[in-house]
């Protein structure tokens, strides 16, 4: 989703890496997650691992020390309102700012809402059930994930009850502040998902 033609817009890699045995992936949103991801990839003894990086400027997230420590478990918490969640977003890399903004739009709305920062899956995996439980606790079915590559993916964490804005074909050749608004990564189309999921209407 950049300037490029269809041989450079792999829409698969992130899964097809994923999905690759005793290879690790990191996709973060921020310098902070970058640099954990970075520090762990140096320490893994038995096996490679991959960092996917963004060409564009990212906002950096606030953390409290808890979150920070948290990154290294691949997943956590990033933002939440209080209580039992209505609905969980989950993103990853350059998407996790309109995640955000599109949080708070919701949090407005009178909605809880958990945002789900999943930078490296294969490490939240292989987190034990508690933890993976207190992220993501089976009882909050309402959940969208928004990440620019393969959608298919994204059914093992939001369900079948879920919402994905992803890419379902190849991209197209365009600046990428162009791109978004065209396959649907903006605030609004988060938050028309995230309403559906949770069978409101705007």
């Amino acid at each position: 989703m950049r300037v490029t033609r269809p041989t450079h817009q792999a829409v698969e890699q992130l899964a097809s890496l994923r999905l690759t045995p005793n290879f690790s992936t990191w996709r973060p949103c921020d310098q902070v997650e970058a640099a954990v991801g970075w520090k762990l990839a140096i320490e893994r003894q038995h096996g490679p691992t991959a960092l996917i990086l963004s060409r564009q400027n990212l906002a950096q997230v606030e953390r409290t020390p808890e979150q920070v420590k948290a990154i290294a478990r691949g997943g956590y918490i990033l933002k939440d309102s209080g209580g039992k969640p209505d609905i969980i977003l989950i993103a990853t890399g350059s998407e996790m700012e309109i995640t955000l903004q599109a949080a708070e739009k919701l949090t407005g709305e009178g909605h809880n809402v958990r945002v789900v920062s999943l930078p490296s899956t294969d490490i939240f995996d292989a987190q034990d059930e508690a933890y993976r439980e207190s992220v993501l606790p089976a009882h909050v079915t309402a959940r969208v994930a928004v990440e620019a590559g393969i959608a298919d993916y994204w059914y093992k964490y939001v369900g079948l009850k879920g919402a994905i804005i992803g890419m379902t074909g190849y991209g197209e050749s365009a600046p990428a502040d162009k791109l978004f608004p065209y396959f649907g990564f903006t605030v609004e189309n988060i938050v028309e998902k995230a309403r559906r999921v949770l069978n409101i209407k705007g």
